[in-house]
């Protein structure tokens, strides 16, 4: 059975109105286009950003808000080129804090990874350690005692050579001869220019030995002078004041000495030679002679005294070994080769060598005991100005060393030890250190006291008000049940 066609779809194809009047309801609305999309409106440039809007702050303190400003139009920057951005100086100044082109700025330990801090040439003592345990740095070896030894010894004679020829050319270009038989051990004949070349070329070892602290034990200069690393100016004075004491005492001494008969050698004791020969000897002494005591103070209890302390066998099992560490503990090994090489440093004969010794261990032994070299420093210089201006008044001043009787050194030795006595009271009194200090602390170590004993805070009670009932081990801030809340006190300032 077949379908019947139905009727036609109007819409398919355009039909022509019926005669009778009748039309299709959307025969008269034929369908029209879309209209066309209204036109957009140009961007402007620059851009205008969205102002934000306004609102009210929240909050006790809030501020009025401010009216919104017009904006003027601003020229067209020129467009950028393709490619890398510019620098600083393009059209986009710094778009990034360190965006490209531009110049980062350099790391403060020169780059990326770990770098290693550049250790000081010198290193410091650690603290508390004694005037003859000053060389036992992290860097001593067994070798930089001896090394710096023979640099000392060598740069003394250089320093002779240095000094000798300068003063043969004027001596030369003055019209004067040399003693070219050396008689007496004079150099130039002359005693005034003998006293200078001696006394000039002894003090010039305080910078060589200096200069060996520094280049050979790696070291600082100032530790040969004391544990603080310098002169200790105001015990240097007092030392000063206590020697003038050993001079009178010393003096008083050789006088009785004398009249008992035991004098050094005889001789006629000279005469007043007027200020016209003495002025020029006087004047090289006072000058020279504070320069030669303190070189051989630097020399033979500064650094033979740590030389032969920055020796140890701690950590040795061997027996001998560990006898010996218990010996080299002590400043005892370096005071005696000190004295031994401070007496073979002198051309006295009889008991002279015994009277150098006793006085450079002792002056040894107030360098340790008191840390420093100032109490030797100033008795060998009021000592030698003595030795050299009585015999230059009295016109006997003569460099030959010769023998000593043993009645003397018997009264140099008992007015040496009363001046230890006096020097190690006067430090106990002044409270001279002598260990080295920690570091940024420059008091004396015997007066430093454990910060364990110093009494709390918490025990002071404040100054603008009563302190008021508290319960025991309780806060400041906690008053007791029933008293009334005390003011609270101001904070502490915050430090500059």
């Amino acid at each position: 059975m077949s379908e019947r066609p139905g009727p036609p779809n109007p819409s398919d194809s355009p039909q022509e109105p019926d005669p009778s009047g009748w039309a299709r309801p959307d025969a008269q609305h034929p369908p029209q286009d879309d209209p066309p999309p209204p036109p957009q409106p140009q961007p402007e440039w620059p851009p205008q950003r969205p102002q934000p809007r306004a609102e009210w702050p929240q909050g006790p303190y809030a501020q009025q808000p401010q009216q919104p400003q017009p904006q003027q139009p601003q020229p067209q920057p020129p467009q950028p080129q393709a490619g890398w951005p510019e620098g600083p100086q393009g059209p986009y100044p710094q778009p990034y804090p360190y965006g490209y082109g531009q110049q980062q700025p350099p790391y403060p330990y020169g780059g990326y990874g770990y770098q290693q801090v550049k250790r000081p040439w010198a290193d410091d003592p650690p603290p508390g350690r004694r005037f003859h345990q000053l060389a036992r740095t992290e860097r001593n070896r067994w070798w930089r005692p001896l090394v710096g030894s023979l640099f000392v010894l060598g740069g003394a004679f250089v320093a002779m050579i240095v000094l000798i020829v300068p003063m043969m050319i004027v001596w030369a270009a003055s019209g004067r001869r040399l003693n070219e038989s050396g008689d007496g051990g004079s150099i130039f004949g002359n005693t005034n220019a003998d006293l200078v070349f001696n006394l000039a070329g002894l003090a010039l070892l305080i910078p060589v030995a200096g200069f060996a602290a520094w280049w050979i034990q790696r070291r600082r200069p100032g530790t040969l002078l004391s544990v603080t690393g310098r002169i200790r100016w105001r015990w240097l004075l007092a030392c000063c004041g206590l020697s003038l004491a050993f001079l009178a005492v010393s003096f008083g001494l050789s006088a009785l000495v004398g009249m008992l008969g035991g004098g050094d050698d005889g001789g006629d004791g000279g005469h007043w030679v007027g200020w016209g020969n003495f002025l020029v000897p006087a004047v090289i002494v006072l000058v020279l002679v504070p320069f030669q005591a303190s070189a051989e103070e630097v020399v033979f209890r500064g650094w033979l005294v740590q030389a032969v302390g920055a020796y140890t066998l701690e950590g040795r099992a061997a027996p001998v070994a560990r006898a010996l560490s218990r010996v080299l503990r002590t400043p005892w090994p370096g005071i005696v080769v000190a004295g031994v090489a401070f007496a073979l440093g002198h051309d006295y004969t009889g008991w002279g060598p015994v009277d150098i010794f006793m006085f450079g261990a002792i002056l040894g032994w107030l360098a340790v005991r008191t840390g420093g070299l100032e109490s030797g420093m100033a008795v060998h210089t009021f000592n030698n100005v003595m030795s050299f201006l009585v015999p230059a008044a009295l016109g006997t001043l003569d460099l030959d060393q010769g023998s000593v009787g043993w009645q003397p050194v018997l009264a140099d030795v008992t007015a040496l030890l009363l001046y230890a006595l006096a020097v190690t009271w006067l430090a106990r009194r002044m409270g001279i250190t002598n260990r080295t200090p920690a570091p940024g602390d420059d008091r004396p170590q015997e007066t430093q006291e454990p910060q364990e004993t110093q009494a709390p805070q918490e025990t002071q009670a404040p100054q603008d008000a009563p302190a008021p009932a508290r319960e025991p081990e309780a806060r400041p801030e906690r008053p007791a049940q029933g008293a009334a809340s005390p003011t609270p006190a101001e904070p502490p300032a915050t430090p500059a």
